[in-house]
């Protein structure tokens, strides 16, 4: 395996030879690597050497030992390529915990009985581990109750080996508690599942209105790279884009370009399939539909992200960069009602955050040093200004047999938005 993180702690010169983008030049090795993926494109490729979108963007984030949360790249954090929620300080897992510990506390209170179980928490791609650990820590310094077992459902293996440092190093007095899982639960549970930032990683289909015609936008694979194709859309996506218009004022208009995540409702159904009462929390970047495809956003959500860099053209650098859709909420809400699960609450990250107490969370921490103040103030900023993470992140709560109304979701519900 490589050595990403020495590599990309190299200098690195900026890439003027393609006209649309100026980003940092990778080192020969990664370059290396990255034509490496490409070659596994052209085998993955059908016959005339085309993937589609979502084929492309399945491997080249998750091929095995190439792509790019699968081959050791270091993704977050300052060194990374982007900085998520948890790893700005330690409010937002304080704010979290104390929705955790909200449906934890009834979750305890009804199963008091042998027969009920305990309750536990599984987490959806944890990252560097960071959240899971200060999240323990958070419920445990407030004499909350500490879930039974915390899982952690991370397809990456170099993840779950930075995420068991992570634990060991922040939290060894609770780390015990935390396994890794390759697949969603096979047996009833009780609990919380959180999923941050996760289902924007998800593969998306790409689609372009050509007259009366859905086309799909897909990938050519040849000796001089890739390139955009299209193609007569599939059936299953020509319909689902046709019933999605539906819900909108009106037809989208000739040439627009958008994504659809056509593998969400399997995705939602298999992860929560064995949650027999709790809480499933969804916190990511994204829309409601009537906003998610509004007729002036004819280029689609399509975002990717390289050394801090956000751009727009996912077919540079495969293997090395991170590539993501927004959500579509409303089509969350909906795969959520086909699997059995209630729409509880859904609102902006800043207005959850500050019903979870996050304000009076940063007002109770001890007399800190100006610095550390500082952080603390551009922490809070971050999380919760309209310009920031505030508004631009999502939270939706499912539940399934809890009568409860969720802490996270009393400042304000959105829900008549979807």
């Amino acid at each position: 395996m490589l050595d990403f993180d020495s590599l990309l702690n190299d200098t690195v010169s900026m890439n003027p030879a393609d006209s649309r983008l100026i980003l940092p030049d990778p080192p020969p090795a990664l370059k290396e690597h990255s034509a490496l993926l490409v070659a596994r494109l052209g085998e993955l490729a059908d016959d005339s050497g085309i993937l589609s979108f979502a084929e492309y963007m399945e491997a080249v984030l998750y091929e095995p030992g190439l792509g790019y949360y699968s081959a050791g790249l270091h993704k977050l954090g300052e060194s990374g390529d982007f900085i998520t929620a948890p790893e700005l300080g330690t409010l937002f897992a304080g704010a979290l915990a104390r929705q955790v510990a909200q449906v934890g506390q009834a979750l305890s209170e009804e199963g008091a009985q042998p027969a009920h179980g305990h309750w536990g928490l599984l987490e959806i791609g944890a990252g560097t581990g960071k959240l899971a650990a200060d999240l323990l820590l958070a419920l445990d310094a407030a004499g909350e109750p500490v879930p039974e077992h915390y899982r952690i459902l991370e397809r990456s293996a170099d993840l779950r080996a930075v995420q068991a440092r992570t634990l060991q190093q922040r939290a060894p007095a609770l780390a015990h508690r935390v396994s890794w899982i390759e697949q969603p639960p096979r047996d009833p549970w009780r609990g919380v599942l959180i999923a941050n930032e996760v289902i924007d990683a998800l593969a998306v289909e790409r689609f372009r209105i050509s007259g009366q015609a859905v086309m799909q936008l897909c990938v050519q694979v040849s000796d001089g790279g890739l390139e955009w194709t299209e193609r007569p859309a599939p059936q299953a996506l020509a319909a689902a884009v046709q019933k999605l218009q539906k819900g909108l004022p009106g037809p989208l208009p000739e040439g627009y370009t958008s994504e659809l995540c056509m593998s969400m409702p399997p995705w939602i159904e298999d992860i929560s399939r064995q949650l027999e009462q709790g809480l499933a929390l969804f916190i990511d970047y994204g829309y409601p539909r009537q906003e998610y495809y509004r007729a002036e956003r004819d280029a689609g959500t399509l975002v990717c992200q390289y050394r801090h860099r956000a751009h727009f053209d996912p077919l540079v650098y495969p293997g090395l960069q991170d590539i993501s859709a927004f959500v579509d909420f409303t089509a969350l809400a909906e795969a959520a009602d086909a699997a059995g699960l209630e729409v509880s609450g859904y609102s902006t990250q800043g207005l959850f955050l500050i019903g979870c107490g996050l304000e009076s969370l940063a007002r109770d921490l001890p007399d800190l040093p100006p610095v550390q103040r500082q952080a603390l103030a551009h922490e809070m900023r971050e999380l919760t200004l309209p310009g920031a993470m505030g508004e631009k992140f999502q939270c939706m709560g499912l539940t399934r047999g809890l009568d409860l109304p969720l802490l996270g979701f009393t400042l304000r519900d959105l829900r008549g938005r979807l």
